[in-house]
């Protein structure tokens, strides 16, 4: 039982990690706009690069994890983390950064692929939903965690009188005019100890379940002409768009628009929105066991129009609450979007899954449409009308969407003779 503890441990720890390294690409936006001297569009190819490498890797992933296991994965995937992360300490440019970027987006995407079967088996079925929820909390709290000791270690490199051991070892490596590099010396020690960790574990052989199972060649081609599989396929790419879109701007909008400094009050923004967003799983919970799921989609959607609307065009102290709250409305809408499409096929949903994570790459492709209409308009709050559009289109989903089996509500809210499952 210990050792079993033990091993939920390390995978959610894995949770963890990867949502530390993830999401600090909101918060180090502005400075890398400024020290690299480049337009919005262009610097939104950073972002592109790292979740372009979930659309490549994602599949991919499955297929390693089949024939050589997941601790195998695992070792290839840190591995692939901390040499993006040491290149770009070492040779800090643009063109650095985007290998970089895609090397680590290349990691995290295959542990995303690896851990989550390999959580089901070490901490047991019976266990599975509680460990999978409790996953999902790491991650939000790594997120809301990741620009705050961004915003620590920046200033502490800028400060003559700083007391931090660990900031003083990184002044030595860290170029004094790109003190947010620290973080990527930082990803590089985790990922080197995870490297070290994983190294003293045995995990179990994972029997995989049908919805974990790669399928061939032929069921991916037989999946692609499935009209319903592409739409959700495309709200995948939309919501991670969303997500990507708004928390990659956010803080250079309040730079521009509202004067906040991007590395304390900028990235204490970004932190908040993680924070929501995690808050807002919580009640999602709640929500989809009243009602029908597509309901509540359309409701958070509403709602996350009308927060980013207050964010873009109220006042500095209405903004700075209005971000934080899309990231509330937006926190329901990947995993009922994910069970949507999976109740709305019959067959083959560990492919369908790996079809929809493919969609990811949709976080890479918002940030640069956003950056490009900033540039040519000169206004970031248009760059944003982006995001809009993929919010109307999540949604849209709530009225077209027809799955085969809809999520349980509790019996007051189901009507006479209905299907349900859980979601």
């Amino acid at each position: 039982m210990n050792k079993n503890l033990f091993l939920v441990g390390i995978v959610l720890l894995t949770f963890f990690v990867v949502s530390f390294i993830t999401n600090i690409l909101g918060p180090i936006f502005p400075s890398l706009v400024s020290d690299f001297n480049i337009s919005l569009a262009i610097a939104g190819f950073l972002p592109f690069s790292f979740f372009a490498a979930y659309g490549v890797m994602s599949i991919p992933a499955g297929v390693l994890v089949d024939k050589y296991g997941e601790k195998a994965v695992l070792y290839i995937a840190f591995s692939m983390a901390a040499s993006g992360a040491l290149l770009f300490g070492l040779l800090p440019s643009f063109s650095m950064a985007m290998l970089s970027l895609f090397l680590i987006g290349s990691g995290m995407a295959m542990l995303q692929v690896a851990i989550n079967p390999l959580l089901r088996v070490v901490g047991g079925e019976e266990n599975f939903a509680f460990y999978s929820v409790s996953g999902q909390l790491l991650f939000g709290a790594a997120g809301t965690l990741s620009p705050l000791v961004y915003s620590y270690f920046v200033t502490g490199l800028n400060s003559q009188s700083a007391q931090d051991p660990i900031i003083n070892l990184l002044s030595n490596v860290v170029p004094s005019d790109m003190s947010w590099l620290s973080m990527y010396w930082l990803f590089a020690i985790i990922s080197i100890a995870m490297l070290l960790i994983i190294s003293r574990v045995n995990f179990p052989t994972v029997e995989r379940n049908s919805s974990e199972s790669v399928g061939t060649q032929a069921v991916y081609k037989q999946l692609f002409k499935n009209k319903t599989v592409i739409l959700f396929f495309i709200a995948i790419a939309a919501y991670v768009g969303a997500e990507q879109g708004v928390a990659n701007a956010m803080s250079l909008f309040l730079q521009q628009h509202h004067g906040l400094d991007p590395v304390t009050q900028g990235a204490a923004i970004v932190s908040r929105f993680w924070l929501m967003l995690t808050l807002g799983c919580i009640l999602g919970l709640g929500l989809v066991k009243l009602l029908d799921s597509r309901l509540v989609l359309v409701g958070f959607s509403l709602c996350a129009i009308l927060s980013l609307t207050a964010a873009i065009l109220g006042p500095t102290s209405i903004s700075v609450i209005a971000f934080p709250l899309v990231g509330f409305f937006l926190s329901v809408m990947w995993s009922v979007i994910f069970s949507l499409a999976l109740n709305s096929v019959k067959h083959h949903h560990g492919s369908v899954a790996g079809i929809l994570c493919t969609g990811i790459i949709g976080g890479g492709l918002a940030s640069p449409l956003v950056g490009f209409i900033a540039d040519i308009s000169g206004d970031l709050r248009l760059g944003l009308l982006i995001v809009y559009a993929m919010l109307f289109y999540i949604l849209s989903i709530g009225f077209w969407a027809k799955p085969l089996i809809t999520n349980k509500t509790i019996q007051i809210f189901k009507s006479k003779g209905e299907t349900t499952s859980n979601i």
